[in-house]
């Protein structure tokens, strides 16, 4: 579905990240704590064959990925797994979130987003309004749906930056702590962009045009829109840093 469109990327890119860590990591194998480790598989197992049997994906889905890392735990010891925090971390990106927390998250979002799109439009003089998450305008009535502006693109748009952000600065925890900080912004950033393009595009071209192959071309641009803007952050925060160490030096 498209909640889980991102998983494909995910799965690839932190495959090659684990592969990646696992052969340059300096810890070796340690011995774990039998008792901890398959305590842990035993109950990982139980909750995935209770949510199995009840239905319910999530929790399926969480226990299955906590009991590979019980048994991840159990192969090569918790401090090389440690080294590798951030692959194990990053592949759990690839996880469904609950439905609950998709519309406690969500709905906010899309309220704030539909209300700082017609703020702005208005301003510039369209005719435009809304009532919620409902947009009017002209003729046109648009709804801000979860997939405009909900969890399921900014989990997409986290992901792919913290993939740049920790090749990027994996060395340095502070610029990655802040850089990783600005994600959730960008991505919500990019969603309001996206939301502006949809609105001006169903103005001027019609509804249809807004709902086909120009409404994928607004996600591709929200896309777009996050990397450059992660990359420019990026980019400031490193001449910043650059600046202060020539000083220092002087």
């Amino acid at each position: 579905t498209e909640q889980g469109g991102h998983g494909p990327i995910v799965l690839a890119t932190g495959l090659w990240l684990l592969w990646r860590e696992l052969k340059t990591a300096t810890v070796a194998r340690t011995r774990p704590n039998r008792v901890i480790g398959y305590g842990a598989l035993a109950i990982f197992i139980a909750i995935y064959m209770l949510a199995r049997i009840t239905s319910i994906l999530e929790v399926e889905a969480l226990a299955m990925y906590g009991a590979l890392l019980s048994g991840a735990y159990l192969l090569i010891g918790g401090a090389l797994m440690r080294a590798i925090w951030f692959p194990l971390l990053y592949l759990a990106l690839i996880l469904p979130p609950p439905d609950t927390l998709v519309f406690a998250i969500t709905q906010p979002i899309k309220i704030a987003i539909s209300e700082w799109a017609v703020a702005i439009l208005h301003a510039l003089g369209y005719p435009i309004a809304s009532s919620g998450v409902m947009i009017q305008i002209a003729q046109y009535e648009l709804l801000v749906a979860a997939a405009c502006a909900g969890l399921n693109s900014i989990v997409s748009l986290a992901a792919v930056c913290l993939f740049y952000v920790y090749l990027r600065h994996r060395s340095n925890p502070v610029a990655f702590l802040i850089t990783a900080l600005a994600v959730v912004p960008i991505a919500v950033f990019s969603n309001f962009v996206r939301v502006i393009v949809l609105i001006l595009i169903t103005y001027y071209m019609g509804e249809a045009a807004a709902q086909g192959f120009l409404h994928d071309f607004a996600g591709l641009l929200m896309f777009a829109v996050a990397l450059l803007t992660i990359f420019s952050i990026d980019s400031l925060f490193s001449r910043f840093i650059s600046r202060r160490r020539t000083v220092a030096r002087l």
